[in-house]
């Protein structure tokens, strides 16, 4: 938007001074010297004089010669003119008077009205293209970093207002995609989870089975034992690959980047102040923010503001729509940002819990969700060396981001 700013004025400064270099060219092509009239006044009155008579041809900037013979009033005329007596008689010489000042004035006033047109087509597009699109401008990277939260600002032009319908649309169909992988994985976990279960028991029935047979149960010895370590080696195989399916299950399904930099706080804050203040407005909700001491905070700026959003997004889902706040603290170099939220109907014993992913509270009944807000703000404060925790009381629940400061 400063790029649009400097060129428009630079845009408007060329236009002004093309039109004075129109000027300096209009006054040179019509300079006409104001004593040419008088020269030649100056020569019909020798005419006169010398022949009693005048030839008007000769003289290319006089119109026209009046006497007193006519006996019309020599001064009353709407035109320019000049007096002069020969022989004995009054003359009204009318002369030719230079224009170009009438030029330079019709120049000018075209000029300003170019000029007057381009600035409110200039000012037109700041505010109806321009602006939108800056509003807009970080929403791909936001969507492509996987930040479903972005605001995509409303907007009624007739330019951005099917692209942002669109954008929105686009946001849906990921949120939408997203909702739908997250669900295969957790089937595809519970499934991972169920198998390794099973199997364990069939599993340790072979392995005593082997075990029996190792001692030489069977009549042919060398066959039982034959037998027997067969059957015990595959089930050591078994085991191995229920082990490993185990551990697949339980790793982190969800991979994140964090870039590490420095941010004022309150650039956070207001960020997210910007983002649900007028949202919050209408729905009737309190937010309010705490006072605090503006510090330099070592983070992700994006994924600080990203948990920040997660947490007033539940916040917004599973309070009682009342209040909604944020506090801040300090200890040992770290600044604490809380967002509480009234109306909790959360155990205390399921804050141990609510972390974990595809881990749901017992609030959360007919609520849309997929169980991983917290656990990706867990995740990405662990990766930029914070911490997260949450907690309840007086019938509102709260979680702490710890964010070391620079």
């Amino acid at each position: 938007m400063k790029n649009f700013r400097k060129l428009s004025i630079l845009f408007v400064v060329l236009l002004i001074a093309i039109g004075a270099i129109a000027d300096i060219l209009v006054i040179r092509e019509n300079r006409d010297p104001s004593g040419l009239y008088r020269v030649e006044v100056k020569r019909l009155a020798d005419e006169i004089r010398e022949t009693g008579s005048y030839d008007l041809g000769k003289y290319p900037h006089l119109t026209a010669v009046y006497s007193s013979d006519t006996g019309s009033d020599l001064y009353r005329s709407d035109k320019p003119y000049v007096m002069i007596e020969e022989g004995g008689k009054h003359y009204r010489v009318e002369y030719r008077q230079n224009r170009y000042g009438r030029q330079i004035v019709i120049v000018n006033i075209f000029f300003a009205a170019v000029i007057l047109t381009v600035i409110l087509m200039l000012n037109y597009l700041y505010r109806h293209l321009i602006i939108p699109f800056g509003k807009i401008n970080d929403v791909p990277k936001e969507l492509a970093r996987g930040n479903l939260a972005v605001p995509i600002p409303e907007e009624k032009s007739r330019f951005f207002g099917k692209f942002t319908w669109g954008v929105n649309l686009l946001r849906e169909s990921i949120e939408k995609d997203r909702e739908h992988e997250l669900e295969m994985q957790r089937d595809k976990k519970m499934l991972l989870l169920s198998l390794s279960h099973d199997i364990k028991t069939p599993l340790s029935a072979i392995k005593l089975n082997s075990k029996a047979l190792a001692k030489g149960l069977y009549k042919d010895e060398e066959k039982r034992r034959e037998a027997a370590e067969s059957i015990n080696r595959h089930a050591d195989e078994i085991e191995n690959y229920v082990s490993q399916i185990t551990r697949a299950a339980g790793e982190d399904f969800m991979s994140f980047e964090v870039s590490m930099g420095e941010e004022f706080l309150s650039r956070i804050v207001t960020k997210i102040y910007e983002r649900y203040a007028a949202q919050l407005a209408i729905s009737g909700t309190e937010l309010s923010i705490g006072e605090y001491r503006d510090a330099i905070l070592s983070c992700d700026p994006d994924r600080l503001a990203e948990c920040l959003q997660n947490l007033v997004e539940n916040a917004i889902k599973y309070g009682d729509g009342k209040s909604i706040s944020l506090s801040f603290d300090r200890q040992d170099g770290c600044e604490l940002i809380t967002v509480r939220n009234t109306g909790c109907t959360l155990g205390s014993e399921e804050l141990t819990e609510i972390f974990g992913s595809f881990r749901r509270g017992s609030n959360s009944d007919g609520v849309k969700g997929s169980g991983l807000g917290l656990f990706i703000c867990r995740k990405l404060m662990t990766m930029m060396n914070g911490d997260i925790y949450a907690d309840i009381e007086d019938g509102c629940f709260s979680v702490t981001l710890v964010v070391k400061m620079a």
